[in-house]
């Protein structure tokens, strides 16, 4: 209770006692005018008119002020104020005697000077410099998000940030919760790259609005807008494996509605055995994805404003020996091979009603089921998982700030079977599992600005009562202060819980030959976050130059924890409530130049230090590099006819999992090998058509044969948990799209 009184304490402190002058700016048909500016003379504050053409600026009561009001294309005009708070401007057009557009480059990465919470926009541009086949590829220029493999076998990955697990970064499609349970292992993957708009990663401690589950962070996947997208898209793809990928997207509109129709599909590639254990280096993989999206009006403007989204997704992965047939050898103890086939179908909706500008509701609803039959060996895992996610938001607009407030229920249902075809290992956690989850909540969220934006102060609370563990409290808060107009220092702090999928979101648990003891019940995890950032943009006057310097330090504390113990025997895994201490720290450092509008460079540098303290002593986490860099080039002229793109990662040494216990012959190294990796693209633009090629792992850099006793993988020592680098090596692709731009 004391912590609930604290969270609504904060959302409500006391308002500075000012004069708000609140208006309208119109043309002289009586239409708004979007982006005008209204400064006050004599001082340097001015805001500008949102989409109806409104404004807000808060003046001092001990004189009278003159507002004027400009917008290009237009005469400018001034009123006096005193004690007047509501004032309408009208701004003639100004006839032009000929017409001019000025056209500027996207920028690959921006980093909002507006929002409380540092987030990185990852757009388009930035996505066309790799080949980005789907979500789990988009990050290849990036050094806030690393992709980490989780099954070498169907190739399975998680998205990681500050080298905590993916299950603690909440990844969002659209800003629904869509990524979870069952759908984690495999869901990023289902993401085709040609679907995606931008991309918004912020670490640690986030908005309350979505959930509580983010920990380290939070991916939201924008996907394109039905009328901002292109009319028609074609994208084909392959590999020197033969791997296939097609993707088409169409959109048309029509009045107040748009729509958008993606179809995306894999072809398996053929079978490589590199390395020569006898088994596939990466499996093969069928995927059909369809997607319809609906828009309706635009949230901005009063009125009704919706987008429905449907998905269906199929998909089957085929790994394991090279020999393997999946349909005699599923679940033989002859022939070790894995199979996981997957059907989802999904339906989403964003509806709201926004009443003036300062009244807006949102409904955003959600519903997915998942069927998923696998084979991993001799260990048989089919599972079906329901998810129904709901919330009811309401906004409100006063002076300079916005409070949202509402309410949202989630239903989760994941119902899992575990068997073993043969058990000559003598494992013991087959049987039925069945996870229920119901989790009603409420929620606020209030964000101030003060002194003409340069403090921004959001405050986030909220409460869930989950079916099991009770109420949850859930408080955030994120302070942003410009220091100096392009000089920006964040803050932000906060909780968050989670209840814990085991066996789909550690996949691993399957693959190998341990034995799974469960040591107690599991409760939820819980952790808190802190973290600071420093950002400093700059531009020359001829901006020739311009760039940014980011800075930011975060630390996460879990007071409960649950990560399979791989340390204790090498052929267990241990689950259990970790209470103990248990840390990461993570620091980043990057710099970002662009040079005379045709050459870009970054460098980045991540420090992590994740780790738990076990009878006194620190024990590293697997699977962390400490030290990483990343450095990344592109060139485009300024005909825009072509653009090259080079990225370079350095991976510092990781820890691996303790296989001390086994027989010599079985034992793999405590630390890892440092490693480069060297990717690179060129691509060409022929009018409507664009051809890429590139190459990825440039020096064919592998760990060879990964897998541990993959001799005999029906043996107690065989395990797949001591990949660390990458497995298939070189990898060359071409590929051609083809964009019909909307008229």
């Amino acid at each position: 209770m004391k912590n609930l009184i604290i969270g609504l304490a904060l959302l409500f402190p006391f308002a500075l006692s000012a004069q708000t002058i609140k208006g309208k700016v119109y043309n002289q048909r009586k239409k708004p005018i979007v982006g005008a500016t209204i400064a006050v003379l004599g001082s340097d504050k001015s805001v500008q008119s949102d989409v109806a053409g409104a404004f807000e600026i808060t003046l001092n009561t001990d004189t009278t002020h003159v507002l004027l009001a400009s917008k290009q294309g237009h005469s400018s005009d001034t009123i006096y104020v005193s004690t007047t708070l509501i004032v309408n401007f009208t701004l003639k057009e100004i006839k032009l005697l000929e017409e001019f557009v000025v056209k500027d480059l996207r920028s690959g990465v921006m980093i909002s000077d507006k929002n409380p919470i540092k987030t990185e926009q990852i757009t388009q541009v930035e996505l066309g410099k790799s080949a980005c086949c789907d979500l789990a590829g988009c990050f290849e220029t990036q050094t806030t998000v690393q992709p980490q493999t989780t099954n070498v076998i169907t190739n399975s990955k998680e998205l990681r940030i500050l080298g905590l697990s993916g299950v603690y970064n909440q990844v969002l499609i659209d800003g629904f919760p869509l990524i979870q349970g069952l759908s984690y292992t495999y869901g990023i993957s289902s993401i085709p790259g040609t679907l995606v708009d931008n991309i918004y990663v912020a670490k640690g401690a986030n908005s309350v609005l979505q959930g509580f589950e983010s920990i380290s962070g939070q991916i939201n996947v924008e996907t394109k807008e039905p009328d901002k997208s292109e009319r028609l898209l074609l994208n084909v793809y392959a590999n020197n494996f033969l791997e296939k990928h097609v993707n088409a997207n169409y959109s048309f509109k029509k009045g107040k509605w748009s729509n958008l129709t993606a179809f995306h599909s894999v072809q398996p590639a053929n079978k490589i055995d590199r390395d020569k254990d006898n088994f596939l280096d990466l499996p093969l993989l069928t995927r059909y994805l369809i997607s319809n999206k609906w828009k309706y009006g635009n949230d901005k403007n009063w009125g009704w404003h919706s987008r429905i989204g449907f998905r269906f997704f199929n998909e089957e992965r085929v790994g394991g020996q090279t020999q393997f047939n999946p349909l005699k050898d599923k679940g033989s103890s002859s022939v070790y091979g894995q199979t996981v086939a997957i059907n989802q179908p999904e339906i989403w909706t964003k509806t709201g009603y926004r009443f003036n500008d300062k009244h807006h509701v949102l409904l955003m609803a959600s519903a997915m089921y998942q069927q998923q039959n696998s084979y991993f060996g001799t260990v048989k895992y089919n599972a079906t998982q329901r998810s129904v996610y709901g919330n009811l938001q309401h906004e409100y607009t006063y002076k300079q700030h916005i409070l949202k407030s509402g309410i949202s229920f989630r239903h989760f249902e994941l119902n899992e079977t575990i068997a073993f075809t043969e058990n000559n290992l003598q494992r013991t956690y087959a049987g039925n599992y069945l996870r229920v989850e119901n989790i009603p909540g409420i929620f606020a969220e209030n964000t101030f600005r003060f002194f003409n934006d340069k403090l921004t102060w959001l405050n986030g609370f909220r409460v869930d009562y989950h079916n099991q563990f009770g109420a949850q409290y859930t408080p955030r808060t994120l302070v942003k202060f410009d220091v100096f107009p392009k000089t920006i220092i964040r803050a932000n702090a906060g909780s968050g819980w989670r209840a814990v999928n085991l066996f789909s979101e550690n996949i691993g648990l399957l693959v190998s030959s341990r034995n799974i003891i469960f040591a107690e019940p599991l409760q939820a995890e819980k952790a808190n976050n802190f973290g600071l950032n420093l950002t400093r943009k700059f531009e020359t006057k001829s901006k020739q130059l311009s760039g940014y310097l980011s800075v930011d330090y975060y630390h996460t504390n879990f007071q409960n924890q649950i990560f399979p113990d791989y340390d204790v025997n090498a052929q267990l895994a241990l689950i259990q409530n970790f209470k103990g201490t248990s840390i990461s720290n993570g620091f980043q450092a990057e710099l970002y130049l662009k040079l005379y509008n045709r050459f870009e460079l970054k460098t980045g540098y991540n420090f992590l230090d994740v780790y738990r303290e076990i009878e006194g002593k620190k024990v590293l986490l697997p699977f962390n590099a400490r030290h990483k860099f990343l450095n990344t080039f592109s060139f485009k002229p300024l005909s825009n006819k072509y653009h090259f793109d080079m990225n370079i990662h350095w991976y510092g040494t990781q820890r691996l999992p303790n296989t001390q216990g086994n027989p010599e012959a079985f034992r793999r190294p405590d630390f890892s090998n440092p490693y480069t990796i060297v990717n690179a693209q060129f691509t060409y633009v022929f009018n409507k058509f664009e051809i890429y090629t590139g190459i990825e792992n440039i020096f064919d850099f592998r760990q060879l044969q990964p897998i541990n006793s993959w001799q005999d993988p029906f043996s107690p020592y065989f395990d797949t948990s001591s990949v660390w680098g990458p497995t298939r090596g070189r990898e060359i692709y071409l590929g051609l799209r083809f964009k019909l731009p909307r008229k």
